[in-house]
């Protein structure tokens, strides 16, 4: 994610954020599907953008004068998105469009390629990535596309083969100083991997499906609060997968669309104190088979504090509630109460600790009917080691509950990464990722190795 600058405002009270001139979501690659309900560390959802993803944790505002403030030096930014002057990408402008190209290749070991106790195959990958971004560069307003494809081939067990690609993109419109609203689009063709949570148990193939969603949202900022309402939609459409027997797996049930109304509101009582409120209603619309039914409607909610103690230590303290409720009485509802703690430690400027632990009710996925009471305690450090050498490492626990089985898992994972910039041409990253899944149900057990490497030229 890279947020750049193309103007300052005055705000009444809150303080100017720079304009976003990157879409602010994240877009990339595709990576091997992950085991957890709750995914390790994401980065930061600066505002406005925060106003889309309502329950992602936002900074506190700096109630300063803007035109005082002076914009704060790579080592005061988080170690693992800080960009150092010399290394940040060169583009090619033409006219008022900025075009940033950039090809990524790799290679990948996995230890257990079907995410099986009893299918247990290592194997090869290679992978290579195209990408292309365009952003405007007008003073007001913006529009970010990023059009990117990847492909991914195994040596051996080429059923695991999937290409992906697609454009996603965001748009702003400053309707006055404090008033403006955001865009966002995606239209891409995508796989669900073999081992992820909605993906069959006995599939030996990805299942690939196509998504197209768009998002509107209003965004008002007056002394010291933010408001923000928007509408969203998704639409699925799954093709199939392939068992170890040779049939065929039809994932059609889960076509369908998701239609949510979400908000947040922001007060910030000072620079090191604030509350946060986020709401999200959703009305699931999906095929389902002839003798069931998967819609449904539900919301979540949480609400709670976003504190500064120090300059080097910062955080989040939250609790709410979920329901979904399925039209099916069969399924019944989906719902519990659910908290997130999040705590940043900068020891010193070159060392990011972080500490999460979080409870979610949710389902497998967006277009399931199967629901997870998730645990999840998790911490990072980001260490940089040079201005251009960054390792990063990170482990959790999640213990998940299944909602009308007597399943219950424990997921151990530890993430390590160290990532070079020879230039600003380039990046080098090697990678090693450890997934451990227990459950009291041997079909879902397994243990595997992921080691990857891979190198970015970019322009």
């Amino acid at each position: 994610m890279a947020i750049g600058a193309t103007r300052q405002s005055r705000r009444s009270g809150l303080r100017s954020f720079r304009r976003p001139t990157a879409l602010a979501i994240i877009i990339g690659s595709i990576s091997p599907a992950h085991a957890q309900v709750i995914p390790l560390f994401g980065e930061q959802v600066a505002p406005p953008w925060s106003s889309q993803r309502v329950f992602e944790r936002t900074p506190l505002p700096k109630l300063e004068d803007p035109d005082t403030v002076e914009q704060p030096e790579p080592e005061d930014t988080p170690v693992k998105t800080r960009q150092h002057p010399g290394y940040e990408p060169v583009g090619i402008r033409s006219g008022p469009w900025m075009f940033n190209p950039s090809l990524t290749a790799g290679v990948l070991y996995d230890s257990n390629v079907f995410s099986s106790n009893t299918l247990r195959r290592s194997d090869i990958a290679a992978m290579v990535e195209p990408a292309l971004r365009l952003r405007s560069m007008w003073e007001r307003h913006g529009l970010d596309l990023k059009l990117s494809a990847q492909s991914i081939n195994y040596r051996e067990n080429s059923s695991l083969d999937e290409t992906n690609y697609g454009v996603r993109g965001s748009g702003w419109f400053d309707v006055a100083r404090d008033l403006m609203v955001l865009t966002s689009f995606q239209a891409s063709h995508l796989n669900e991997g073999v081992g992820s949570l909605a993906s069959p148990a006995n599939a030996v193939e990805p299942t690939p499906y196509d998504l197209f969603s768009g998002d509107v949202t209003v965004r008002k900022e007056f002394n010291r609060w933010a408001l923000a309402v928007g509408v969203g939609v998704e639409s699925y459409n799954f093709g199939s997968t392939r068992a170890q027997d040779g049939t065929i797996i039809s994932q059609s049930a889960r076509d369908g669309q998701i239609y949510a109304l979400h908000g947040r509101a922001d007060y910030a009582f000072s620079s090191n104190v604030g509350w946060f409120s986020s709401l999200e209603y959703n009305q699931r619309e999906l095929r389902g088979t002839a003798t069931q039914s998967i819609d449904s409607h539900g919301y979540r909610v949480l609400t709670g504090l976003n504190i500064a103690l120090t300059r080097l230590i910062t955080g989040e303290f939250g609790v709410g509630y979920v329901q979904q409720r399925f039209d099916d009485p069969t399924i019944g509802t989906i719902e519990g109460p659910a908290y997130r703690a999040m705590l940043n430690w900068s020891p010193t400027r070159m060392m990011d600790v972080k500490l999460k632990a979080e409870q979610l009710v949710t389902q497998t996925s967006d277009t399931s009917a199967t629901g997870v009471i998730a645990d999840s305690l998790q911490l990072g450090v980001d260490y940089e080691l040079r201005r251009n050498v960054v390792v990063s490492v990170a482990g959790g626990m999640e213990w998940d509950r299944f909602h009308g089985q007597s399943r219950s898992d424990q997921v151990n994972t530890v993430d390590s990464r160290i990532k070079y910039l020879p230039n600003r041409f380039g990046t080098i990253s090697l990678f090693h990722r450890y997934t451990d899944r227990n459950s009291n149900v041997p079909a879902f057990r397994y243990e595997k190795h992921l080691v990857g490497f891979n190198a970015t030229a970019q322009f």
